[in-house]
């Protein structure tokens, strides 16, 4: 046996370097998570943040809160709501809190822009429990 480099050595190096590249164009340019264009839709998770371009303002899905919702698999007198949970973090003012309703899905004004929840999922089945964690907020701002 030989102790000489061995024929999977280069291709080992082709396949890091691969590897490599495809991790880093897979990172997000803001330390503080996607980047959205007024207008656009994000999805987030519960803690996460979408910073909006040309503008101040970073959106965080801080949680839901009361999630009352008739489950797809139940018959309700009523829809039920959940409060679903933001801070808006504006470079040029307080952080402010803000709460969005799916029952009304009315948005709410912060300076020129408009908050709005497109969707809330998941959407709860009683035959399928769910962890806080995997909510999934999807947010809009468009300009006033």
């Amino acid at each position: 046996m030989s102790l000489g480099r061995s024929s999977a050595a280069p291709w080992l190096a082709v396949a890091l370097a691969a590897a490599t590249l495809v991790s880093t164009a897979a990172c997000d340019e803001s330390p503080t998570g996607p980047s959205i264009r007024v207008g656009a839709d994000v999805t987030l998770a519960p803690g996460s943040r979408a910073r909006v371009a040309d503008t101040s303002l970073t959106l965080q899905f801080d949680g839901v809160d009361g999630d009352s919702r008739c489950p797809g698999d139940a018959i309700c007198i009523t829809g039920g709501d959940a409060l679903v949970k933001v801070t808006v973090i504006d470079g040029s003012a307080a952080d402010r809190h803000i709460e969005l309703h799916t029952g009304s899905l009315a948005p709410v004004r912060h300076g020129r822009y408009v908050i709005t929840l497109i969707e809330l999922s998941p959407y709860p089945f009683s035959s399928r429990p769910f962890s806080p964690g995997d909510y999934r907020a999807t947010l809009r701002v468009t300009a006033s």
